[in-house]
C-alpha cells in the first residue's frame, strides 16, 4: 500500500507488568491480546461491574452500525478512527469497505501494544486505503498532519471518538479537543462519540479501575456526554444508550450505561 510510513516496534518494550486500558477491553471482548496482570484487574471489574462485558460488546456493535450507517446510506468515504485500540473483528476499515470498497480509515493511538499490533490495521480493500498515525490523540495538529496523507480533509470525514475521552479528566478539555478536531473538518463530516455515563455503579467501577493501576477512566454525567454534541445536529434516534442507536434486532436486557451519538457538522 503507497503511502504507508514503516512501523517502528517501541524501543522501550511493553510493560506486562502493569494493566493497560486497551488490553484489559480486548479481554472483556474475550479477545487473546492480554497478559495475567489484566486479566486479573478485567475479572475483579467484571464481579464490581457485570454490565462492564455489556458494555465492551455493546460498543463493538455501535461502532460497526453506525460505521454501517455513515458509509451505506450517508455516503461517507473517509474515517478517523481516534484511539482506536487494539484490532478487532469488524474493525472501522472492514465495515466501512465492505459496503464501500473506496473507503479510506485512518486510526489513531499513542499505545505501545497497539503500534506493536498495528500492521493488522494496515489491510485495505485494492480501491480504498488504511493507514495508522502513533500519536496521542490531544496533539491535534500532529494527528491531522498524518491523517492527510491519507484522508483529504477538505471533503466530509467521520471522526469517531468512542469509549476513549473518559481517559481526559477536564470536561472543559475533552470538549476543546473535540472543536479543534471539527474545525479542521468542512460541513457534512460526522462526529460519532459513546462514553460510559456517570451512575452510583459506574463510579465505583472507575475507582476499581484506577486503583487497579491502569490509566484512569472516568465516567461523567450523561447531560456532559450530551453537550459533546453541541452545535452539531444529531442522527435519529439522537442521544442515549448506545444499546438503542440503530440496532438490528430488539436489544435484549437493560440498556448499558454507555450513551453516544452521531451527529453531523452542519
Amino acid at each position: 500500500m503507497s503511502g504507508v510510513p514503516d512501523i517502528q516496534e517501541p524501543a522501550d518494550g511493553i510493560d506486562t507488568g502493569t494493566p493497560h486500558s486497551a488490553r484489559v477491553w480486548n479481554y472483556w471482548l474475550g479477545g487473546k491480546d492480554n497478559y495475567e496482570v489484566d486479566r486479573r484487574l478485567g475479572a475483579a471489574m467484571e464481579e464490581l461491574y457485570p454490565q462492564i462485558i455489556d458494555i465492551a460488546r455493546a460498543s463493538r456493535r455501535f461502532q460497526a452500525r453506525a460505521v454501517r450507517h455513515l458509509a451505506e446510506e450517508v455516503g461517507i468515504r473517509q474515517f478517523l478512527d481516534l484511539g482506536t485500540g487494539l484490532p478487532t473483528a469488524n474493525a472501522t476499515h472492514e465495515v466501512a469497505q465492505a459496503v464501500a470498497p473506496a473507503a479510506r480509515v485512518v486510526y489513531v493511538d499513542h499505545d505501545p501494544i497497539v503500534l506493536a499490533h498495528a500492521r493488522a490495521l494496515l489491510t485495505s480493500s485494492p480501491e480504498g486505503a488504511t493507514n495508522y498515525v502513533h500519536a496521542d490523540l490531544r496533539d491535534t495538529d500532529a494527528v491531522l498532519r498524518e491523517a492527510a496523507r491519507t484522508l483529504d480533509l477538505q471533503q466530509p470525514v467521520a471522526l469517531m471518538v468512542l469509549s476513549t475521552l473518559g481517559h481526559i479528566a477536564d470536561p472543559g478539555e475533552a470538549a476543546a479537543l473535540l472543536r479543534g478536531y471539527l474545525a479542521a473538518v468542512p460541513a457534512g463530516s460526522f462526529l460519532m462519540l459513546c462514553d460510559t455515563i456517570e451512575t452510583e455503579e459506574t463510579r465505583a467501577a472507575s475507582d476499581e479501575y484506577a486503583s487497579g493501576g491502569a490509566m484512569p477512566y472516568i465516567s461523567r454525567p450523561r447531560e456532559i456526554v450530551r453537550s459533546f454534541a453541541d452545535g452539531l445536529d444529531l442522527v435519529e434516534p439522537g442521544f442515549g444508550s448506545i444499546s438503542l442507536w440503530r440496532p438490528d434486532e430488539p436489544p435484549a436486557g437493560e440498556p448499558v450505561d454507555q450513551w453516544g451519538f452521531v451527529a453531523a457538522k452542519p
